[in-house]
């Protein structure tokens, strides 16, 4: 007799996916880093859409400054990552970062219906402990653990942030399921052997190529008063993604 896998753990991505951080956070704490620390460099919306290809504010800083011809010192980097964070934070707190549609209403059902939720991101493990104590004032938030750009030493794509989420969650990955909004962390999802969800990011100009991947890709996770368009995967009819839902994902066929 085949056992059908049931759905145990949830993992969220945080940038895009739980929240609308880019370009209302993250985009402007980078443009006050640079200006704070002398740099002529500013990541208008167009410049900023192309580098978010690349996981992590560190290692998109690095990039720009080789696509500019410009060095800098390991020491201004550091500066200027600590800057940005700083920036961020002071966004985040200001009620700059909101969460995506049909979010808060996904995480109250899946903690009333007792699957481990976990957050699993390339941000650095102060800018989600701020965000986290903005949207969930008090700490009241559903997730078990939080895998940060701190936990790893390679990030999405690689699998290594799914890795160590499943076993610091003692998940099997039948039975665990991703959200995620871009190329990197769809990548890292599969090759971890994790099935995905996918919202797209509207700045993720490669993601066209990859989504194929994913178990089902939609707008966002709906709500009855602004339902979500399935446009891969599973028919959502009634236009909310549900536990039901997702436990549908999880007994497609690979």
């Amino acid at each position: 007799m085949t056992i059908m896998p049931v759905l145990k753990t949830v993992f969220w991505d945080v940038d895009g996916t739980l929240a609308d951080t880019e370009m209302d956070g993250h985009r402007p704490a980078f443009n006050r880093a640079f200006a704070e620390q002398g740099l002529d460099w500013t990541w208008d919306p167009e410049t900023y859409r192309g580098l978010l290809s690349i996981p992590g504010g560190s290692l998109r800083m690095k990039t720009y400054a080789q696509q500019q011809g410009e060095v800098l010192t390991d020491a201004q980097f550091a500066q200027l990552r600590v800057s940005k964070q700083r920036h961020y934070l002071a966004a985040v707190r200001s009620g700059a970062v909101s969460l995506r549609p049909g979010v808060a209403r996904l995480l109250r059902e899946l903690q009333a219906r007792a699957i481990e939720q976990w957050i699993v991101t390339s941000s650095g493990g102060p800018s989600v402990s701020a965000l986290l104590d903005t949207l969930f004032p008090g700490g009241d938030h559903p997730f078990a653990g939080v895998i940060s750009a701190d936990d790893v030493s390679r990030h999405k794509p690689g699998p290594d942030p799914y890795l160590k989420a499943l076993e610091r969650s003692k998940t099997e990955p039948n039975a665990a399921l991703v959200f995620e909004d871009s190329t990197p962390g769809l990548l890292s999802a599969r090759t971890a052997g994790l099935r995905c969800l996918l919202m797209p990011s509207p700045w993720d100009q490669e993601l066209y190529r990859y989504q194929d991947q994913a178990e089902a890709v939609l707008d966002h996770l709906g709500s009855a008063q602004c339902p979500c368009t399935v446009s891969s995967g599973p028919p959502c009819l009634e236009g909310v993604i549900t536990l039901e839902y997702l436990q549908r994902l999880l007994v497609l066929p690979d």
